[in-house]
């Protein structure tokens, strides 16, 4: 068996160049990634040709903009011309995904440069919660065109625009007459990671199949100016201002966007309204 040319390295040698460790080498064999390109099975030692380098550096490359495994492999496998294909197609995706995180990153930067100025002006970071403010409205009736779905908290990260769209291309099919900004009904009781009842909303002039009567009554409100991220803390701050003054639910929380985020790009700027539906105990 030949292997000791210019064409073969050993595994530690090809290890070396390419930036792996021989265990994920001797894993990546396991899974079916890259083999080695002999074996000497008298004692085991592993040798990889010239050629694969090539290989082995695009896997790396793949890698580091944080595809899987499992989608590198599936890559790897496919004929030249059609893995350009499919690999622009991949790109593109992670590309996005990687814009939105790095927009997240910036958010949490200011976040924390924000606290740090508090924190160095001896105030509390959470001083924040004080500033939301909350009234008292009385809402009116209306009429919605609903989808209600049970998600988990995956399906949140895409389903607001998902199933948002599904509602307004039946408002522009039927060409009902849209009365009011897009909303989303909480009706579970506590959350469950396995699925929430969730009711996305839309108010219209017309009643018709898919459509129901949303009621009105007394809500606390309040507004969050900002990423919906944030939202949770205006949730605390409503809870406990409710049980403070006295009042009980009486139906699922719900939010209005004011703000469209194809529209208006920082999130700085996203104005959500949030009721509590509510009675005196």
């Amino acid at each position: 068996m030949k292997r000791r040319g210019d064409c073969v390295l050993s595994i530690g040698e090809f290890s070396k160049i390419c930036g792996v460790s021989t265990k994920t080498l001797r894993y990546y064999d396991e899974i079916g990634l890259i083999h080695p390109e002999e074996i000497n099975e008298e004692t085991g030692y592993r040798y990889y040709s010239i050629k694969q380098l090539k290989k082995m550096l695009f896997i790396n490359r793949l890698k580091s903009y944080q595809l899987t495994l499992e989608d590198i492999k599936s890559l790897v496998v496919m004929e030249e011309h059609q893995q350009e294909e499919t690999l622009y197609g991949v790109l593109i995706q992670k590309k996005r995904e990687l814009q939105k995180r790095i927009k997240a990153y910036d958010y949490t930067v200011k976040q924390i440069n924000h606290d740090l100025l508090h924190i160095a002006e001896g105030v509390s970071i959470m001083s924040y919660l004080d500033d939301i403010p909350i009234k008292l409205v009385e809402t009116k009736q209306m009429t919605v065109l609903t989808n209600r779905q049970l998600l988990t908290g995956e399906d949140y990260k895409v389903g607001y625009s998902h199933f948002f769209r599904v509602l307004y291309e039946k408002v522009a099919k039927e060409q009902y007459t849209l009365l009011g900004k897009p909303m989303t009904i909480y009706h579970s009781a506590e959350y469950d990671p396995t699925g929430n009842d969730t009711e996305f909303a839309i108010p219209i002039m017309e009643s018709a199949k898919g459509t129901r009567v949303f009621p009105g009554g007394l809500c606390a409100k309040s507004v969050l100016r900002g990423a919906y991220r944030e939202l949770s803390s205006v949730y605390a701050n409503l809870i406990e201002w409710v049980k403070k003054e006295g009042y009980e639910l009486v139906d699922s929380p719900y939010e209005i966007y004011l703000t469209d985020p194809k529209q208006e790009q920082q999130t700085e700027e996203w104005l959500t309204e949030v009721y509590f539906p509510i009675k005196k105990k």
